[in-house]
């Protein structure tokens, strides 16, 4: 790993806003610490990113999920208990297509089965194919493309059934 390397790895880690990150490889490994506004703390998890890691079974929650009306809070909640969760298995920018000129992977709408590609997330410069654990329909994509998502954050609602 080269001096250039180093300081765009800095830079994801700054932008990311996380506290702590180590990389490791068999004759390198570098740990970047940064102090983090605010009392949210989030881990960097070392996985291997070809393929979509496993849920964890204690996940740390998500640093920012989107707010919701007060009055439609009890609603939305109950309403969205009966769909299945894709989660962001790491951090970095989350992409609905996989190059500028291309279509988008799935759309509100779209069946999904179990493997099928639904988005990719950028992480210091690896395009990382995000697959679905789940079948069903896409009912809510819930995060814009080409904005920054962190470990564990909800990416689309899927309805089983």
């Amino acid at each position: 790993m080269d001096i250039k390397d180093i300081q765009n790895l800095i830079k994801f880690v700054s932008k990311a806003e996380v506290s702590e990150v180590k990389y490791k490889t068999k004759d390198f490994e570098i740990t970047i610490k940064t102090p983090l506004a605010g009392s949210e703390v989030a881990y960097a998890q070392p996985a291997v990113y070809h393929t979509a890691p496993q849920q964890m079974a204690a996940a740390p929650a998500p640093a920012a999920a989107p707010a919701a009306a007060p009055a439609q809070n009890t609603e939305a909640a109950s309403d969205d208990s009966k769909y299945v969760t894709i989660k962001s298995p790491m951090i970095g920018t989350f992409y609905r297509k996989p190059s500028p000129d291309k279509e988008v992977f799935v759309n509100v709408g779209d069946e999904v089965s179990n493997g099928k590609v639904v988005c990719v997330i950028e992480a210091m410069k690896l395009f990382n194919q995000i697959e679905s654990e789940v079948s069903g329909k896409i009912v809510k994509i819930l995060v814009d493309d080409a904005t920054p998502v962190e470990y564990d954050q909800p990416l689309f609602l899927v309805d089983p059934s």
